[in-house]
């Protein structure tokens, strides 16, 4: 209601100002109203500005987070020689980072509920009960990556079992022990 009156107060000044014909003399004698009427202008102003610097931070808490996950990325693979273990620590990188992110952005107001549904996507490519714009995006990208973590696991088991076999020995020699009747 307030800003209904202010609204009421600025269009019965500006009506005077207009049947004054906008004269220098009628702004020096009612400056002051100016002064008055512009007040709860410049609160509702800074109101704004203060989401602005809301979404400034959330912006940069969001940068933060993704600069983290990407330096801990970049850690595990310079420790870590083995394949899974680097996709295991991976993997955990990016739990921990898309569940902070779930948080941050205000998807997710309990952190342990996030972490839970980011930790079940980035694992089976399902999980993400909210519907807002950015779960949807993480979703899918969380999805991806689990699609290219088992693919990961499934080669390096594959390359296990399929490594080359012992020098001295062909294929045929280990075709033939198996066969019935071989040594």
């Amino acid at each position: 209601m307030g800003w209904v009156f202010w609204v009421i107060f600025v269009a019965e000044f500006l009506l005077r100002a207009y049947i004054a014909e906008f004269q220098a003399a009628f702004w020096k004698r009612n400056w002051w109203q100016v002064i008055f009427l512009l007040i709860p202008f410049l609160r509702f102003f800074r109101a704004l500005q203060t989401l602005r610097l809301l979404r400034l931070t959330r912006v940069a808490r969001v940068g933060g987070i993704v600069s983290a996950s990407v330096r801990g990325s970049r850690s595990a693979g310079k420790l870590l020689s083995n394949r899974i273990g680097w996709v295991a620590a991976v993997t955990a990188v990016v739990v921990l980072a898309s569940s902070q992110l779930l948080y941050a952005v205000g998807s997710h107001t309990d952190y342990s509920k996030a972490l839970y549904e980011a930790a079940l996507t980035t694992i089976t490519g399902s999980g993400l009960t909210t519907s807002d714009g950015f779960s949807q995006i993480l979703h899918v990208l969380l999805a991806m990556y689990s699609v290219a973590v088992f693919a990961t696991l499934a080669g390096s088991l594959g390359a296990y079992f399929l490594r080359d076999q012992p020098v001295g020995h062909s294929s045929e020699d280990a075709e033939s022990r198996l066969a019935p009747g071989g040594n």
